[in-house]
């Protein structure tokens, strides 16, 4: 139980002791790879703000919508089937791409920038369902 602790802390403390990584000045593929993950975390934080966001506005809209006389899903249950099913595709995308350099260091990098890339354009997605006219 001590050794995960232990192994922990000298972990924390051996980055804490390395210097800021600057991604605008990567030059090894640790720290491009290290730069797109930051990217994709950055990304993967604005979709997660706009999925409240729009998911709250189709609640919205579920309340606003008489639903008696179909047995369609709501407008909230079909966005999130939706963003189900994205992130298997987004995912599964990704994942080919980056098996272009299979086994390489340069794998994880090409995985991090396209689920950047593609988490950016679901937020955008996500941000013009919420902008459609009531």
């Amino acid at each position: 139980m001590i050794l995960p602790i232990l192994a922990a802390l000298l972990l924390a403390q051996s980055s804490a002791a390395e210097p800021a990584l600057d991604c605008s000045d990567a030059l090894t593929q640790a720290d491009m790879t290290a730069c797109a993950t930051r990217d994709w975390q950055t990304a993967d934080a604005a979709l997660n703000t706009q999925w409240e966001q729009t998911a709250a506005h189709m609640r919205q809209r579920d309340i606003m919508y008489d639903h008696s006389h179909d047995d369609r899903p709501g407008f909230r249950e079909q966005l999130l089937a939706a963003q189900r099913a994205w992130l298997g595709y987004r995912d599964a995308h990704c994942a080919t791409e980056g098996s272009l350099a299979r086994g390489g260091t340069l794998e994880p990098m090409l995985v991090a920038q396209c689920t950047a890339e593609r988490t950016r354009q679901r937020t955008r997605q996500l941000q013009s369902i919420e902008e459609w006219p009531e």
